[in-house]
């Protein structure tokens, strides 16, 4: 979907009130969006979420200006504690009417998991239980919060929303249910307020239930020299989950087993890295029959080629709803620039991606010039580029973050 500059704002004051914002250039509605994802903004103590919108431009005929009046006007009878005129123009805005949502995964190409749910919808509130079921072959969840607002929230947040790059997309309305009756915690079902529950197949309800719960580690196979390979593994592992510990196998230094945080991001790491190009070699990815990369004890000859990353800053998952989340794309020749550097030109940025062995056919500059846009000749070169400069030190405190972008320049 095209980027539009028409912003849809909604505040939220007890009842749901909503605006268009129009700003004056695409890159503007881009920046105030990107800025207000990681950041809420409040107007009166209350939260104001910003989405695009599908209208490109806005147009005020007497219609919706007549529209537009009626909402003000209810919206201050609710903050006067007064009644809302009874004139049938002045909207109905009604409260939200259940706290539970019904939540459809269109295009399913990924393993959607409970786990994965409860992390995207917490964004907006305390996810107290999920029951996920399949229904006329379609994959569908009920997901209950402790407020009726936090889900009026979310559904107006995430509704035609994809989970992944033009894939896995939520279609979400309110239940009829109120509340939701959960007998065990599993992968089919949890209830966050009851840890004691069961599983209903004896097992313990602490054990790891995730859709690919088993497959935690990828193996990757490169023709690279081990000694830097790690961290650009790290690197181009971390657009597609949190590396935990990298091993660069003793006998075969051209492969390493690689531990991300779950199985969903080792199933995505494997979906958009195999079979692409690096150096000049292919990367093959597959799932490893190993759970977990285990850490060598001090003094053999392979602790060298094994790092712990469990700690490392540079994880773009480890906050529950990130962005980062709505932003996985596959490898492509454009790139994400963010976090630069005040003063830092274009002519800067084209040298410093020359230099990593490639040549850059386009930039563009965000309106706040704290994020741009990249285009090298190939993907493999933007593999490439990736790898070297993701978490570059620009200095004063800046570290260059990049990724992949589904735009072209």
């Amino acid at each position: 979907n095209s980027f539009s500059n028409v912003i849809l704002l909604t505040l939220y004051i007890t009842v749901c009130f909503q605006a268009f914002l129009e700003l004056g250039t695409e890159e503007a509605a881009i920046t105030m969006v990107n800025y207000y994802t990681a950041v809420t903004p409040q107007v009166r103590n209350t939260p104001v979420f910003i989405q695009y919108s599908n209208h490109k431009e806005l147009k005020t005929d007497s219609a919706l200006n007549q529209r537009a009046q009626a909402v003000l006007q209810a919206v201050s009878a609710v903050q006067d504690g007064s009644s809302p005129s009874s004139d049938p123009g002045v909207l109905d805005l009604a409260p939200p009417p259940s706290p539970v949502l019904r939540i459809i995964i269109d295009n399913m190409f990924y393993p959607v998991t409970l786990d994965v749910l409860q992390q995207i919808f917490s964004k907006f509130g305390t996810v107290m239980k999920i029951i996920t079921f399949t229904k006329n072959n379609q994959f569908q969840a009920l997901l209950q919060f402790s407020d009726p607002v936090n889900a009026q929230q979310a559904k107006l947040s995430l509704d035609g929303q994809n989970i992944y790059n033009s894939c896995c997309t939520l279609r979400i309305d309110f239940s009829k249910l109120v509340n939701l009756n959960v007998k065990y915690n599993n992968d089919k079902s949890r209830d966050y307020t009851r840890p004691d529950l069961p599983t209903g197949d004896g097992e313990s309800a602490s054990k790891d239930h995730s859709l690919l719960g088993k497959y935690t580690s990828v193996c990757i196979h490169l023709h690279l020299i081990h000694s830097y390979l790690r961290l650009d593994i790290h690197n181009i592992l971390g657009v597609y989950g949190d590396v935990q510990r990298v091993k660069i196998l003793y006998n075969k230094k051209d492969s390493a087993l690689i531990q991300l945080s779950d199985g969903n991001q080792a199933q995505l790491a494997m979906s958009h890295l195999n079979g692409q190009k690096v150096f000049g070699k292919v990367m093959r990815v597959t799932l490893s029959k190993h759970q977990t990369v285990a850490l060598p004890r001090e003094g053999l000859d392979d602790q060298l080629l094994t790092k712990d990353f469990s700690g490392s800053p540079l994880h773009r998952f480890k906050k529950p709803g990130s962005k980062n989340f709505q932003n996985i794309f596959p490898p492509s020749a454009t790139l994400h620039l963010s976090n630069i550097r005040d003063g830092v030109g274009e002519d800067d940025l084209r040298l410093l991606f020359s230099n990593s062995g490639g040549t850059v056919k386009a930039f563009k500059f965000f309106q706040d010039r704290k994020m741009s846009l990249i285009q090298m000749s190939s993907v493999e070169e933007a593999i490439q580029a990736l790898m070297d400069l993701h978490n570059y030190d620009m200095g004063g405190n800046h570290h260059l973050k990049v990724s992949f972008s589904k735009s072209t320049i």
